[in-house]
């Protein structure tokens, strides 16, 4: 698929976010995940978009989108400038599937406006606190591209398992490289400016595990069974105080979307199905 036919623009905060906008019908909007962009859904935009409206917005710094701006300062800001977008293009009910740090924005979002939000799935997140031993570490990476205002590749090495499965990092050698050549290759600007403050929002945001429990939104919770960054017992502990069903996708890591494309594209055509 051609994204760039479908890439759109708009205005918002002071700053210039990108989004794909393709298909009709009900709207779907997805997330990706930090450190990544909108192709991380190409399986589910091209099956999802025969039947729905899909709209995929790029994160600050990430894709096409411009850079983050100046006056955000955690996650809830975040998901408001997505409410934006979805209010100048002139969207009132959507259902919602994001993953990774997509699915914390989805949470705040659903909490700024449950009445608006039909339908709710998220993949590889846990919206409760960093713990203390992952929050040291990713914070210290942090550090490191700061200094150098470049990613490395031994930080990168160190992250590939944190996204991918065993399997994937043996046989999926394109999902690789080519992640491994979007960080080397990331902008300075975009990083110290846009990709490492959203970072350290990510890794030291709030506890809202909690919060959880107040939605009444059809949900559901996926993860994939070798998902180093967001274990399968954190998405346990979201299904729980969601009320919904839990998935556990074997010998998948991090980036289910595109690891497992198939079981995630019939998991959310399931989930849309009820909610619209």
């Amino acid at each position: 698929m051609d994204f760039e036919k479908e890439r759109r623009f708009a205005h918002i905060d002071g700053s210039t976010m990108s989004y794909l906008d393709i298909g009709a019908g009900q709207t779907v909007v997805l997330g990706h995940s930090y450190l990544w962009s909108a192709e991380m859904w190409e399986p589910q935009i091209i099956a999802l978009s025969k039947q729905y409206r899909v709209i995929v917005p790029e994160l600050w710094g990430h894709g096409k989108s411009g850079e983050l701006p100046a006056n955000t300062r955690n996650l809830r800001q975040v998901a408001q400038r997505h409410l934006s977008l979805l209010d100048c293009i002139g969207i009132e009910n959507f259902a919602v599937a994001r993953l990774s740090v997509g699915d914390m924005r989805a949470v705040e979002l659903a909490l700024l406006a449950p009445q608006r939000v039909a339908g709710l799935a998220l993949l590889g997140t846990f919206v409760g606190s960093e713990p203390a031993h992952s929050k040291e570490l990713y914070f210290s990476m942090i550090e490191t591209v700061q200094s150098l205002g470049a990613v490395p590749d031994p930080v990168i090495d160190a992250m590939l398992p944190m996204f991918f499965s065993s399997d994937a990092l043996t046989h999926r050698q394109d999902l690789v490289d080519g992640f491994r050549k979007r960080l080397r290759e990331a902008e300075r600007r975009k990083l110290l400016e846009s990709i490492l403050p959203l970072g350290r929002m990510i890794f030291g945001r709030r506890d809202a595990l909690a919060d959880l429990r107040q939605l009444r939104i059809l949900s559901l919770v996926i993860t994939g069974e070798q998902d180093l960054s967001r274990p399968p017992e954190e998405g346990r502990q979201m299904a729980s105080a969601l009320g919904c069903t839990f998935v556990e996708i074997a010998g998948t890591g991090h980036i289910s979307s595109l690891e497992a494309p198939s079981e995630v594209t019939e998991y959310l055509l399931s989930l849309l199905g009820e909610a619209f």
